[in-house]
């Protein structure tokens, strides 16, 4: 059985995370698989801003829909 026997890793990450911590580095970008799980949030959340505010800027001149007319 290979997870009884296994060594425990807690102390090691806790180190890793508490030392990435005090140096302010933000909790969610700490680990090295952050920036393939962040970015397309990331993307998501920007694109969506910028289509609300296009959308936004489209209603203040008057017009009714995202393109055309």
């Amino acid at each position: 059985m290979g997870i009884i026997n296994a060594p425990n890793r807690v102390p090691e990450h806790q180190r890793f995370y508490q030392a990435a911590y005090r140096s302010h580095q933000r909790i969610w970008r700490i680990n090295p698989r952050s920036k393939f799980l962040t970015t397309p949030v990331m993307i998501g959340i920007w694109g969506t801003t910028a289509f609300t505010l296009y959308g936004l800027g489209r209603k203040v001149l008057g017009y009714n829909s995202f393109f055309g007319e």
